[in-house]
């Protein structure tokens, strides 16, 4: 149960809501109850008064009457508020869980992440945060609204007869306090399942989806799809066995309740207080009693659920409380200025044993163009995570500027390096708001006037960056900069979402770029005429690019040739021809 706290703990953001949707609940109960006792009271006062001419006569009708129609209307109206203020706090709460979570999750590392699947990692940010709503809207609202009402209803039947409400509110209190840990055993193996099984069908789902292309292009869409289906079935099965468990709890609970009446109207008819024979005061206890399950059934689903609040929490929590494996130095006020870059003496390995580099040494010089060729498995790309500070190296440093790593701020080892990588990453947005990310921020402007302004001129530098990379095509017409690309792109064709990712860095003046297979998916013509606009905006700047491709490496200062973790030769284009069989005939088989 400690797993809940750190959750239970922003519930005070909302107290003001929360607060507002329990008074509201117990509000709805009174009225609940009070509707059904007073209803009771009137329809045997009125039987009772009808047995003679000169009581029938003397019976108000108009007083009782007027109260049930005013508990009627209290009723639904704070049942109304009731929902409107819990769903308002529980959409509130989610949304402060989620910006929490995000807060959490930024500063982690690859490092931290390493051996998570994307779709168990959505999983817990999305489905296992909304599974904690049960926390306020099915345990802790209708728990307090319940208890609040025990107090109340001892209290009112105590007026009329003590021993009475000592009875009434014992067996209620015993039944609200016992009847939850049975339920809570019985509904939490299925519960803990239910929320696993889930988990795995997304999962599987999400890489069905994702992997669409090669799982049929490798036959195996057969063997996924029967792994989907055995996944399905076990949900099914787990979502019948809750369905049971909710079954038998209520039939547990309407029988307890049902002794509770039983037994205050064996009590009752002894007599109620000064009530001798009891009368309508009778039928008011019975009625009351029977009210009560409106406050009881809430009870049988509130601990169902508190099994995979806690599975769901201990998950989310065990993503969360990780340290940071890289810890930036947010005191640092150095600057990314030149690009120079030394690495010495680098060792790094993902897992602790197999050496991905071994004590590698590489000296760039500011404004050189590098390239870094190698087999699948060399370390290229492992070297640009480093320089990104995605990972940390065990052994060995890498400076920028004569200043380690491990001195500049987060901030500003963003700014001074613009990195191109394998994968585009776009967002469901316009083609606007996936540019404009690679810009540095602005101060916001005073007036609405000269942010128009503002923005009109920044979408001229947009559209001018598009047409240089090659996607006039997407310029054309009204507002092309506010069309809709689609999650992940999707509108948008692989050469497309690559030509973007160069605008992108076209976008952003850091002195370093670092380039990972940037023009992967493009003809040659079209890949020769990205790398001239690249070097072109980058003939200041220190560049470091990966490429299986030797296009344009005639244009490099230097060639690093990679195997196993280290460099087995360097030197410019012409040199390496001449002196390398390796790279000659790497060249000769790709160009």
């Amino acid at each position: 149960m400690k797993v809940l706290f750190p959750f239970l703990k922003l519930f005070k953001h909302q107290w003001l809501m929360m607060f507002t949707g329990l008074l509201l609940s117990v509000v709805t109960l009174m009225a609940g109850i009070g509707l059904l006792s007073l209803s009771g009271w009137f329809l045997s006062a009125a039987a009772v008064a009808g047995l003679s001419a000169a009581t029938a006569m003397m019976f108000n009708y108009f007083t009782p009457a007027g109260g049930v129609r005013f508990l009627s209307i209290v009723r639904t109206a704070s049942r109304y508020g009731e929902r409107l203020a819990t769903h308002e706090a529980t959409f509130k709460l989610l949304t402060q869980l989620r910006s929490w979570a995000w807060r959490k999750l930024l500063p982690l590392s690859a490092e931290n992440l390493q051996g998570l699947r994307q779709g168990d990692l959505l999983n817990r940010l999305v489905a296992d945060i909304d599974t904690l709503d049960h926390l306020y809207l099915r345990l802790i609202t209708p728990m307090a609204a319940s208890l609040i009402m025990l107090v109340v209803l001892y209290f009112f039947v105590a007026w009329f007869d003590t021993d009475l409400a000592l009875i009434l509110s014992g067996t209620l209190l015993a039944v609200w306090v016992l009847l939850p840990l049975v339920f809570y055993h019985l509904g939490r193996r299925p519960g803990v399942e239910l929320l696993e099984n889930k988990r795995q069908l997304r999962v599987l789902l999400l890489e069905f989806i994702q992997g669409q292309a090669e799982i049929s292009l490798f036959g195996a869409t057969d063997r996924f799809r029967a792994e989907l289906a055995a996944s399905e079935q076990a949900l099914f099965s787990n979502q019948s066995a809750m369905a049971n468990v909710t079954a038998l709890s209520q039939a547990i609970l309407v029988l307890c309740h049902g002794v509770a009446v039983v037994l205050v109207f064996y009590v009752a008819t002894a007599g109620v207080g000064e009530h001798v024979p009891p009368g309508p005061i009778l039928a008011t206890m019975v009625f009351m009693t029977m009210a009560c399950i409106e406050m009881l059934m809430p009870i049988a689903g509130a601990f169902q659920h508190l099994s995979s609040c806690v599975s769901a929490a201990t998950r989310v929590s065990e993503l969360l409380d990780q340290e940071p494996g890289i810890c930036f130095n947010t005191d640092s006020e150095l600057k990314i200025t030149q690009g120079e870059l030394k690495i010495s003496n680098l060792s790094f390995s993902y897992d602790g044993e197999h050496q991905v580099l071994s004590r590698l040494n590489l000296c760039i010089k500011v404004g050189e163009k590098v390239a870094l060729l190698g087999q699948t498995g060399c370390g290229k790309s492992s070297l640009l995570s480093l320089i990104a500070r995605e990972w940390e190296a065990q052994e060995g440093e890498i400076s920028i500027d004569g200043e380690r790593l491990d001195r500049y701020s987060e901030s500003s080892l963003r700014e001074g390096i613009t990195l191109v990588s394998q994968r585009i990453y776009l967002f469901a947005g316009t083609l606007r708001s996936n540019l404009i990310l690679a810009q540095a921020e602005v101060e916001p402007l005073a007036t609405r006037a000269l942010r128009r302004e503002a923005q009109a001129a920044n979408d001229a530098i947009l559209i001018e960056v598009l047409n240089r990379v090659g996607l006039s095509s997407l310029t054309q017409g009204e507002a092309p900069l506010d069309a809709w690309i689609g999650e992940g792109g999707r509108q948008l064709s692989g050469g497309e979402q690559r030509r973007i990712g160069v605008a992108r860095a076209l976008l952003r003046d850091a002195p370093i770029l670092l380039l990972d297979e940037p023009t992967e998916g493009l003809d040659k013509r079209t890949e020769r005429e990205i790398l001239a606009l690249l070097f072109e905006f980058a003939k200041d700047k220190t560049v470091v690019m990966i490429s299986h491709r030797l296009t344009a490496m005639e244009q490099m200062d230097c060639i690093y040739l990679m195997e196993e973790g280290g460099v087995l030769a360097h030197g410019e284009h012409d040199l390496l021809l001449q002196h390398s069989p390796y790279y000659a005939s790497l060249y000769r088989q790709l160009v």
